[in-house]
C-alpha cells in the first residue's frame, strides 16, 4: 500500500516538476503562477518525504 502511494507521489512530483518548469519559463521565476506551483511542488515532496519515514513492517 506504501508502496503504491510513493510511486503515484513520485509521478505527481515529476508532473509538477515539469509543470513548474513551463510557467517559470512562460510567466518567470517570480509571478504568481510560478509561486503557487512552487509552493504545490514543495507540499508534495514534503508528503513523499513523511511517507517514506513510515517503518515498513515485517512479514
Amino acid at each position: 500500500m506504501i508502496y503504491a502511494e510513493a510511486e503515484e507521489l513520485e509521478n505527481m512530483i515529476n508532473q509538477m516538476r515539469k509543470s513548474l518548469i513551463l510557467i517559470a519559463k512562460e510567466t518567470g521565476l517570480n509571478s504568481n503562477d510560478t509561486l503557487c506551483y512552487s509552493q504545490k511542488l514543495v507540499k508534495l515532496i514534503t508528503e513523499y518525504q513523511k511517507l517514506q519515514k513510515i517503518p515498513t513492517r515485517k512479514v
